[in-house]
């Protein structure tokens, strides 16, 4: 297995492992490896700076409790990446990358494809429960009060989460 350092054109920065470079090479090539903060399809390594050993100590094993080994490789035949998100250097949960990835693709979604109705949600989406607006899908913001009351009344809402925009 190796690890590289991996960008995007928005240069969040992540990790991801791989069988071997030419396992990268091919995955780059193919378009397969995304930014799991953004969802990027344009990445490539980040410059890096070597691992050079140290005389007196063994490269096999880092000192400590292992608690610095990497994680496991996503599974399947090890030919996948295993990207693991960082902001600014620093390691972040796959787990909350993986949300933040979907929860933008879900974001970017809704505002290509409903009609932002702004505050004016609630009162829109009963004129639209009741026949009196065209159909169609919705998104704006709502007060958990509205919200509740919509609710009540049997029109369905779901809330998002707003995430901010990216830079670039």
């Amino acid at each position: 297995m190796i690890c590289f350092v991996l960008t995007c054109t928005d240069e969040h920065r992540f990790e991801g492992w791989f069988k071997s470079s030419e396992t990268f090479e091919r995955q780059c090539e193919a378009g397969t490896l995304e930014c799991p903060i953004c969802g990027d399809r344009d990445v490539r390594k980040a410059i890096m700076a070597p691992a050079i050993a140290r005389g007196g100590r063994s490269t096999k094993e880092p000192p400590g409790d292992g608690a610095s080994k990497p994680p496991a490789p996503a599974g399947g035949d090890g030919d996948e990446a295993a990207p693991v998100a960082s902001g600014a250097g620093l390691p972040v949960d796959p787990r909350l990358a993986r949300f933040l990835q979907l929860a933008r693709r879900v974001q970017a979604h809704v505002e290509k494809n409903f009609d932002d109705v702004g505050d004016r949600f609630a009162t829109e989406a009963r004129a639209i429960h009741c026949g009196e607006a065209e159909r169609r899908g919705i998104c704006g913001r709502a007060t958990a009060e509205e919200a509740r009351s919509l609710d009540e009344e049997g029109i369905e809402v779901m809330p998002l989460p707003r995430l901010p925009k990216l830079s670039g």
